[in-house]
Formats: structure tokens, C-alpha cells, sequence
């Protein structure tokens, strides 16, 4: 897969006009395929959605309420101009039913100084057809050819995703001979992200250069020592030089969304001194969504007081944070005294090259065999299931389709227990597997 920065929609408006349905709406039809991991919370202000074969994230800014004496400048600037910064495009979402309004023209203004490609959605046009009359009103907006929609039933969606698509940036992709490994250094403000990569490029002699990341509000650090050659993504100047409110820390995690999706390896920093999060929670859930191969750093080490068995404790209580990633490593770090900091390299190969790993179907099938002679497959109401064979079409994660008798009868349970007999042969620590299962009948099977 090609390491690209996937492009961002944003639908910005004032409050009511429909955002979130027209979000909904095609999140519903256009949401990629994620399985559902326990503990893992999404934030649904962000998803990632499809059109015409490509991928982009779409963020809805539903979630501001402007505070009464002001309509809307003053929450929206602080809010939304964080997710107007962001963005590739921004959908001006509109209600027909109450015509232009003076928010409306306040919204267009702010838009406009933004330089950004924005496209003018006319709500509530729910009849099939000609628009309303009120629907040209929106042309006094200055900004192109409005579209008609209704978010609710759908009608208009694909030619308002036509016209974003137009303004998507043109795919990019890396060199496919470039043996740099890209290395997100993702996890919540104050964690100690920049202060990481400073202490590596300060003790690393062999810096190549600085050079401007595609993501928006990150820089990547390229670097080259004896353990190989690394670009380092930063997302830690995401945040406002204003005070923070909640709603603008959600952007910083579409920055960090966008970071993994360009990256090999995740390090996911966390804070040893308050702990894990629910945000830390977030961001991790996403990589592992996205098959990335993943390291937890705890930093900070130095400023927590220790005795034997601190460590031991640390890691008992972050393996049940983790759970849903129980392939984690953990490595135990403090970017101010550069403690371990030199182990994270041979590391990161390590997860990489198990996130890469390719097993032959005759091992694989070894295994399988193994497996299922020792513990039988689940059976239910005298019909038991049987694995056929099991193959690996893909990397980055590992992916392995199996094909069974029945699709019903492989439960997550025996599922679990094959992944766990595959990771205890083959190793495949710091990587999510992902696993296919095909019903094929036995008469099809060779």
C-alpha cells in the first residue's frame, strides 16, 4: 500500500442547516469496513468514507453550539476554523427553508478568507426535481453553483461528492524503492511527542534533513543511523496558541489520524505520570484499525518513583488498558534524560518486519492442523465447523482468509485461538492480524 495523506472533507455550518445527517448519511453508505473492537472508543466527529474508488476523511463540525449573545462568530472561529485549516474542501452546508441568513453570510466570509475550495450545499431540498424558488436565493453567497441536497433522503449526495472530488488533491504515493520506515509519533498533548524526536535528532550525527510534511501541522524529521533509515512524523504543534477547548482537542486527533495513515509504525507515547486516557485510547484504536504496526512508549520514566516491582505493575495495568491490543510491546522511556531511547530503533525494525511477515500456506496450514487436533473446532446443534485451509494474501497487517463449512460456526473465541496459535509460532508482536473467512462447500475444496 502506498503511503498517502487521505484527503479531508469538512462540513462547516451553522447550527441546524443538517450537517450531521448529510455526515451520517455518508458515513452509512460510504463507511470503509472496520471491525468492532471492545474497548476501543470512536469519536464519530471523523470517518473515513469512499467515492468513485477513493478514499478520503470527512469531519463533522455538528457539535457546535454558538453561545446566544453571539450567533456565531465567536464559538465558530474557535471550533471550526481548526477544522477549516485542516481541510482539502469544505462543504458550506445551508437550509433552503430559512433562505440566506445574516450567519449564513458571516459562515461565507470566514470561508472565503480561508482560500479553500468550498462548495455550497442547499438543504432540505427534498422533492425530486427542479429546487425551490428559495433554492437561487443561495447564488447572493458569492461562492460558485450551490448544490441541492437532502441530507435526509440522500438526493444530491453524489453530485456534491463529485464536485469535492474535483478539488481532492492528486494521490501521491511514496517511492516503491524507498526502504525508509515511517514512524508516527502519535498520543495526546504534553506527552512529550516533539520533545522525543528533538532527543533523537540531537543524539542521532546522521540527519539527513528536515523536510515539510504533507500533513497538515507536522513535520518530518529524516533520519539515518546504523539501525537504518527513518522518517519521524510529528504531530505535536497541533495545538492553539489560544486556550484550548475540548472541541479543538478532537481535531488534534484528526491530525494524529492523519499521521497514522501515513506511517508504518505507530509509537504511541504515553504520559507515565498521569497514566493512560481515554484520548491515548482513541489514537491506538485507530492504528490498529488501520493494520499499522504499533509501539507503546512510556515516557516520563524518570519522573516516576520506583522501586522493584513498579515496572512489573506498570505493565500488568497497561495490558488490560490495551486489551484489544494484546500485541502490543511496551518500551519504558524518558526523552529528557534519553533513557532507552537508543532501543526504540530495533524495535520499530522489529514490529515492521513482523507487520510485513509472510507465511507459506504449507506452514500455515501446519499450524491450523495442530490447532485444531488439539482443541476441536465449535459445533452447534450437531453440525460442526471445519476449517478447510487456511491461506495469507497480504501484508501490512497480515491477513489470512480462512475457508470453512460454515461462516456462522467459527465464533471469536476459536478465532482468537487460532490468531493465538499462529502469534506463538511465528511471533507477530506490535502487529494486528486480520482474518477472512470464506464458506466454501467441501466438494469445492482440492
Amino acid at each position: 500500500m502506498p503511503n498517502t495523506a487521505l484527503p479531508i472533507l469538512a462540513v462547516v455550518g451553522r447550527p441546524n442547516v443538517g450537517k450531521s445527517t448529510l455526515f451520517n448519511k455518508l458515513a452509512g453508505k460510504r463507511l470503509s469496513i472496520v471491525e468492532d473492537t471492545p474497548g476501543v472508543t470512536r469519536d464519530r466527529i471523523y470517518t473515513k468514507c469512499e467515492w468513485r474508488n477513493r478514499e478520503f476523511m470527512i469531519v463533522d463540525t455538528g457539535g457546535i453550539e454558538p453561545v446566544s449573545e453571539d450567533i456565531i462568530l465567536k464559538q465558530m472561529k474557535r471550533q471550526a476554523q481548526a477544522a477549516i485549516e485542516s481541510a482539502d474542501v469544505i462543504v458550506f452546508m445551508t437550509d433552503v427553508r430559512t433562505g440566506v441568513t445574516a450567519d449564513d453570510y458571516e459562515v461565507a466570509t470566514m470561508l472565503r478568507s480561508s482560500g479553500k475550495p468550498v462548495i455550497v450545499a442547499v438543504n432540505k431540498c427534498d422533492s425530486i426535481g427542479d429546487p425551490p424558488a428559495a433554492f437561487y436565493e443561495f447564488y447572493n453567497l458569492g461562492m460558485g453553483d450551490p448544490i441541492a441536497i437532502s441530507a435526509q433522503h440522500g438526493h444530491g449526495s453524489g453530485d456534491l461528492l463529485d464536485e469535492a472530488f474535483k478539488s481532492f488533491p492528486e494521490e501521491s504515493s511514496e517511492d516503491e524503492g524507498d526502504d525508509r520506515i515511517r514512524v508516527a509519533v502519535i498520543g495526546k498533548p504534553n506527552v512529550g511527542k516533539s520533545s522525543l524526536i528533538n532527543r533523537i535528532a540531537g543524539e542521532e550525527r546522521a540527519i539527513v534533513s528536515d523536510i515539510a510534511g504533507t500533513t497538515r501541522d507536522a513535520t518530518d524529521t529524516e533520519i539515518e543511523n546504523e539501525h537504518g533509515r527513518y522518517i519521524f512524523i510529528d504531530t505535536a504543534g497541533i495545538r492553539r496558541k489560544s486556550k484550548i477547548t475540548e472541541k479543538i482537542e478532537h481535531y488534534s486527533v484528526l491530525r494524529a489520524y492523519m499521521a497514522v495513515d501515513r506511517s508504518d509504525v505507530c509509537v504511541i507515547v504515553i504520559d507515565a505520570v498521569t497514566g493512560f486516557t481515554e484520548q491515548d485510547s482513541k489514537v491506538a484504536g485507530y492504528a490498529h484499525e488501520q493494520g499499522k504496526a504499533c509501539i507503546v512508549a512510556i515516557n516520563k520514566w524518570d519522573a516516576v518513583e520506583k522501586d522493584t516491582n513498579t515496572m512489573d505493575e506498570y505493565t500488568s495495568t497497561l495490558k488490560e488498558k490495551f486489551s484489544f491490543m494484546s500485541y502490543v510491546p511496551f518500551i519504558f522511556i524518558s526523552a529528557k534524560t534519553g533513557q532507552r531511547v537508543d532501543k526504540l530503533f530495533p524495535l520499530i525494525n522489529s514490529v515492521n518486519s513482523q507487520n510485513s511477515m509472510r507465511i507459506t500456506t504449507g506452514m500455515l496450514n501446519d499450524v491450523l492442523s495442530y490447532a485444531t487436533t488439539r482443541v476441536q473446532p465449535p459445533s452447534d446443534k450437531g453440525k460442526r465447523l471445519k476449517i478447510y485451509y487456511m491461506t495469507q494474501p497480504s501484508t501490512k497487517p497480515p491477513t489470512f482468509v480462512v475457508f470453512v463449512n460454515r461462516a456462522d460456526l467459527f465464533h471469536f473465541s476459536y478465532q482468537r485461538y487460532i490468531e493465538n496459535q499462529i502469534r506463538q509460532t511465528f511471533g507477530l508482536t506490535g502487529t494486528p492480524v486480520r482474518f477472512v473467512v470464506r464458506e466454501r462447500d467441501s466438494k469445492d475444496v482440492k
